[in-house]
């Protein structure tokens, strides 16, 4: 078992280290989207079916998806607050957090989807191990959970080189990362420069925070109604 999953990490480690420096000749497209294509590729060369590599590495990348969030608290140490516009900052936290909940809830309604579908697209706003323990309270279907959020960061991340192009504030783009692709917008932040990496884990983790707080209550309450 131990072999199976050691096998797994190389061959991944393998694609982002083929990805990283195609990422330079390519910097609008995220290393994640070239990384998963690579997986992709090798999976099939190799003849190794999905189901196979998911049930091998997936426990170790959740467990260490963990540590890697609880260490965003290092460049937000680094960030200055003394000059932070605390009433911009939380009137656009408010924002995002409801509309990204609100948005994909209330298209998944218009679909006709099951109650647990609708639950499991109210978990797009926050990263994934915030949205899997969201679930778990809501009852919603992880594997769903899991797919929208990761889904929803790679197309953030992917698209914000045009949607970001006239932008020219790191703060502003960083923060717009962090709350809308949350764990791979950072990622993709940080590659714009350190003042957006920062901001991007700031907007990322406090949008978590906060979404973890009032969703779940939100939610609980009324169901119970």
């Amino acid at each position: 078992m131990m072999l199976a999953v050691l096998y797994g990490f190389i061959l991944t480690l393998f694609a982002y280290l083929i990805a990283k420096p195609l990422n330079k000749r390519l910097p609008q497209v995220p290393v994640i989207v070239i990384g998963m294509f690579f997986i992709i590729g090798l999976l099939f060369v190799f003849g190794i079916p999905y189901e196979s590599y998911m049930t091998q590495v997936n426990p170790l990348f959740n467990h260490l998806l963990g540590y890697v969030t609880v260490a965003l608290a290092i460049p937000l140490a680094a960030m200055r607050y003394d000059d932070l516009p605390l009433k911009a900052i939380v009137g656009i936290l408010v924002f995002a957090s409801i509309s990204a909940v609100a948005l994909p809830m209330g298209l998944a309604y218009l679909l006709h989807m099951s109650d647990a579908s609708i639950m499991a697209f109210a978990t797009r706003a926050v990263t994934t191990p915030i949205a899997i323990n969201i679930a778990t309270l809501l009852h919603a279907p992880l594997t769903l959970v899991i797919l929208i959020v990761i889904l929803s960061g790679v197309i953030g991340a992917a698209f914000s080189p045009f949607i970001l192009r006239h932008i020219n504030d790191e703060r502003a783009s960083g923060l717009a990362l962090g709350l809308a692709a949350h764990a791979i917008g950072t990622a993709q932040a940080w590659q714009r420069g350190s003042v957006a990496g920062r901001y991007a884990a700031f907007g990322m983790a406090i949008n978590a925070v906060f979404t973890a707080i009032w969703l779940p209550t939100f939610i609980l309450y009324l169901q119970k109604m």
